[in-house]
């Protein structure tokens, strides 16, 4: 979901075929909020748009419905496997204005500026995701926007209080600042923007949450099992907790009398200066 050689590293999630289904729920709890924030930017037929760490391209495939066969997308990710799948949904999906390229933001040359920049839930897994922005920004035309969204994992929460919850949400926490990324950067999102050339600054926050059981409850079990290995690996847990806590959040999804919510979601856009 990331872009190449900046983040690889960093990254906590699994990829692949297993990283796909949990991007497809992903995408199911977060395709509202993202769709309104795509009709508030005015992403209109004809634009030339780029989709930064895309995934498995569930929002390359909306911005290219929206600017129709005169616009273009580009998607970019360094997950090789997760672009074979979204080039399969792609073709399946009739859009041959959308293009996958398996490479690294900074290895990334156009042939000409876009007008638009989205990128989700990728600066959080930068180290620098200042130096980020300033490439992207160098990709886009006099006046083009970027569209940014990313979490505050910080604001998480559960009730009642869940000792399985509180786990997923110190794991996912610890694993990313123990590899230099911020879990938090939704709150600076603004201020970022604007150290790196953008003027016009736009803020939406959202969080989504569920008291009957689905997708958000379903997501927040996966993404225990998706940073169990990297927390792991980093002496954070054991494997005996970190299974246990897995077992009890899957029967969580199956449970109406827990409120269960996702990170904070900050909602950043502006115009380059």
């Amino acid at each position: 979901m990331l872009v190449g050689a900046m983040a690889e590293r960093h990254y906590v999630h699994v990829g692949g075929e297993e990283g796909r289904d949990r991007l497809r729920v992903l995408a199911r709890i977060f395709a509202p909020a993202t769709a309104a924030l795509l009709d508030r930017i005015e992403i209109v037929a004809g634009m030339r748009c780029l989709d930064i760490g895309c995934g498995g391209g569930d929002v390359s495939v909306e911005l290219a419905r929206r600017v129709g066969p005169r616009g273009a997308v580009i998607a970019i990710d360094f997950d090789g496997e997760a672009l074979e799948i979204a080039r399969r949904e792609a073709v399946q999906a009739g859009l041959d204005n959308l293009t996958y390229r398996h490479l690294d933001l900074f290895a990334l040359a156009l042939d000409e500026p876009v007008d638009v920049v989205f990128t989700r839930f990728v600066l959080t897994h930068l180290r620098d995701p200042a130096t980020a922005l300033r490439r992207m920004a160098g990709l886009l035309r006099p006046g083009g926007r970027i569209v940014v969204e990313d979490a505050d994992a910080s604001a998480n929460f559960c009730y009642p209080p869940e000792t399985a919850f509180d786990l997923y949400s110190r794991l996912y926490r610890e694993t990313m600042r123990g590899r230099g990324t911020d879990p938090d950067i939704g709150p600076k999102l603004p201020q970022l923007l604007r150290n790196a050339g953008f003027g016009d600054i736009g803020l939406n926050v959202y969080q989504p949450a569920e008291f009957i059981g689905g997708d958000i409850k379903l997501l927040v079990a996966l993404t225990l099992d998706s940073v169990a290995q990297p927390a792991l690996e980093a002496g954070l847990t054991n494997s005996d907790e970190i299974n246990a806590a897995s077992k009890r959040l899957y029967e969580l999804v199956k449970d109406d009398n827990t409120v269960m919510s996702m990170p904070r979601i900050v909602q950043a856009w502006g115009r380059l200066l």
